[in-house]
């Protein structure tokens, strides 16, 4: 389990992670949470899951990553 999170942690793979993140997660967020978005009534619920939304595609490029690395 060490060995996957050191690999996780690489600075190439954060910075593979985040850019997925960001151009996933803000076409997941326009798709999912536009029209409240541009209405302008922003609820705490609605934050966490705009924030979840980052987190899904990070996670699964990470994962994706951490397992093109260990693949013999």
């Amino acid at each position: 389990m060490s060995a996957w999170i050191s690999i996780a942690c690489r600075r190439d793979v954060v910075i593979r992670a985040l850019r997925v993140a960001v151009l996933v997660g803000t076409i997941l967020v326009a798709i999912n949470q536009g029209d409240v978005l541009l209405s302008g009534t922003l609820a705490p619920e609605v934050i966490g899951k705009i924030v979840l939304t980052y987190c899904v595609p990070y996670a699964v490029s990470t994962y994706a990553s951490v397992a093109a690395i260990r693949a013999p």
